[in-house]
């Protein structure tokens, strides 16, 4: 025996028993109360004092890479108003003078009136150093003029068709960019490096061994939203055994391309194979965020007085080309992961996956759609009749001022009825698997499962109002959103997510028992982290 857990309390069919856990070459060879004729001299014992063992977590829809670079940047993922904003880009600029650009991100939206930042508290403190910040969603970039003039953009610069410049009153623009519209900025940044791009991946993978996270599906690998294709960093990183996680990467569908690309993705999918990793996913941007108007939407958006407009959001891929692509990947063996936020992006690309379906067979592909924010009542059981997973990002399902401040005023009423509805889709029998998306908001899967739970912030007070609390999940469904759901959608169901004889020892160990009332999560920490047994986390 490789390893001895004992005296913890393990989770399993959805109770807790007092027991010990021996792991053999990564696997779990025995669950009981009484192991310990097992160990042998090389045995690491390790003595748990009563904590909880639970299967470790998997996110099904991230950006580890992208996250590492803004942890090693200007990163302002920790901070919340416009005055801390400035105070890091500041400190930031200082400590890298040789750094031509400052870039980085992680700013929030509801940091700023409407949403929006401005050019102009960027260029009272860099005035000649160009600025380009995307935010946690990276839907948006805040840029200062310096950019801007680099870039040529002014009040004749027309927005591209899939994105938009903001702009004051006498069309020129303020300092934010939208969707398609980075790119006019971002082309001009200097790529990261080989270097950063590991070194991205390894701070990124160490901070979600953290969290409990032992393995993810990468939502864009490939040359797309201005990051550099990642595969060769997830290649290297596994020829040389830093790699611990266990991933899938879901390649980039060019979105200005066709169906020219799938050799490139097949021959692609090939060469990570050849390395022992999976890239047999293929991720589909179909659609932008609500909070600003670019969600495709079945009814208008709003103005600020509550009037209708004749904005319904962008559709990056009209609907037949998007089905004719959903189709051309499935007969080549892949999994399509598409991010649908808005309820006609939904609608467009179920109606994809069932066109697929019906012209491949029903194929068992594990295709899914990722964020799923608005979804019309007729299209909920959908999912189930043509199962497909709903890739939900639970840490978003509350009242906090990007719904409530930023979304909702903006939408139909009855869109705001449909905000994350995770019930909804689990009574209609769909799976779902949860992910964080990020680094949009943060990666910790407690935290996910507490607002899932309660569909409040994890810093609302429980007297709070929730969002659509018959949506809500139980602390057991969250859990397997994370545990045997994503692993189903990576198919790798049969080795990970569950504490059983058998099984992988993927594992976590935390300091509260989770099942003990609604509010435990949030002040829950992960103390250990295992992959294959594997000790890859420890709370010091």
């Amino acid at each position: 025996m490789d390893l001895l857990l004992r005296g913890g309390r393990v989770l399993r069919a959805g109770r807790w028993e007092h027991a010990a856990l021996a792991v053999q070459d990564g696997r779990i060879t025995a669950i009981g109360a009484d192991l310990d004729a097992l160990a042998g001299l090389d045995t690491v014992v390790e003595e748990l004092d009563g904590r909880w063992v639970l299967p470790a977590f998997h996110d099904s829809h991230v950006h580890p890479i992208q996250a590492g670079l803004e942890m090693n940047q200007c990163d302002l993922t920790g901070l919340s108003t416009l005055e801390g904003y400035l105070d890091a880009i500041g400190t930031y600029a200082a400590a890298h003078p040789d750094r031509a650009w400052v870039s980085g991100g992680g700013w929030s939206m509801d940091s700023f009136p409407g949403g929006v930042p401005t050019a102009t508290p960027l260029d009272q403190i860099l005035p000649d150093r160009p600025v380009f910040l995307p935010n946690r969603d990276h839907h948006s970039a805040w840029v200062n003029s310096r950019a801007l003039e680099l870039a040529g953009i002014d009040a004749r610069t027309p927005d591209p068709a899939d994105g938009r410049i903001e702009r004051d009153a006498s069309g020129h623009p303020t300092g934010a960019l939208h969707e398609g519209a980075m790119a006019l900025v971002g082309s001009l940044v200097p790529a990261p490096t080989p270097r950063d791009l590991t070194e991205a991946l390894l701070t990124a993978q160490r901070h979600l061994h953290s969290v409990g996270i032992v393995g993810w599906q990468d939502a864009l690998v490939g040359d797309g939203l201005g990051m550099p294709d990642s595969l060769p960093t997830y290649l290297a990183a596994q020829d040389a055994g830093l790699l611990t996680a266990k991933v899938v990467l879901a390649q980039w569908w060019d979105r200005d391309r066709g169906l020219e690309q799938l050799p490139e993705l097949i021959e692609r999918r090939a060469l990570a194979a050849r390395s022992g990793l999976d890239a047999a996913s293929v991720k589909i941007m179909q659609d932008g965020v609500c909070e600003t108007h670019t969600a495709a939407m079945l009814s208008p958006y709003l103005d600020a007085h509550g009037r209708l407009t004749d904005n319904r959001g962008l559709s990056f891929i009209p609907a037949d080309a998007l089905a004719a692509y959903v189709a051309a990947l499935g007969v080549n063996g892949f999994q399509a992961h598409i991010h649908a936020l808005g309820d006609r992006a939904v609608r467009d690309s179920l109606d994809a996956i069932e066109h697929a379906r019906a012209v491949n067979g029903a194929g068992g592909r594990r295709h899914h759609l990722a964020h799923v924010q608005v979804v019309d009542p007729s299209d909920v059981p959908r999912f189930a009749d043509l199962e497909v997973t709903a890739n939900i990002q639970p840490l978003w399902a509350c009242l906090d001022e990007a719904v409530e401040v930023l979304t909702l005023p903006f939408l139909a009423p009855e869109a705001r009825e449909q905000q994350y509805v995770f019930g909804s889709l689990l009574r209609t029998g769909a799976r779902i698997a949860c992910g964080s998306d990020w680094p949009v908001s943060d990666p910790a899967p407690l935290l996910g499962m507490h607002v899932a739970i309660n569909r409040r912030a994890p810093d609302q007070p429980s007297d709070a109002p929730p969002l659509l609390p018959g949506e809500a999940l139980t602390v057991l469904q969250a859990l397997a959103g994370y545990t045997t759901g994503t692993a189903y959608l990576n198919r790798l169901e049969g080795s990970t997510g569950r504490v059983e004889t058998g099984y992988a020892a993927d594992l976590v160990v935390v300091d509260n028992d989770i099942l003990d009332g609604d509010t435990v999560l949030a002040g829950t920490q992960v103390t250990h982290t295992y992959v294959d047994g594997r000790e890859v986390h420890r709370k010091s």
